[in-house]
């Protein structure tokens, strides 16, 4: 009988799965916020994909995703 593969319980609450790949949140946007610009601080918000070179090791760390 084949084992199940445990998923990476950090990883899992980070990225979800959507049709195009992984999306996840921007970083540096959590402390510290005093001293970035209104504008940084806005371009940070929202979500992006994640880069293709880093969907292989999402997808090891999250086989059921």
């Amino acid at each position: 009988m084949k084992n199940k593969m445990k998923t990476r319980s950090g990883a899992a609450k980070r990225f979800k799965k959507t049709a195009n790949g992984f999306k996840r949140k921007q970083a540096f946007k959590s402390h510290i916020l005093t001293k970035k610009s209104p504008k940084r601080i806005r371009q940070l918000r929202g979500l992006k994909l994640v880069h293709k070179s880093d969907e292989a090791a999402v997808r090891r760390m999250c086989p059921y995703i």
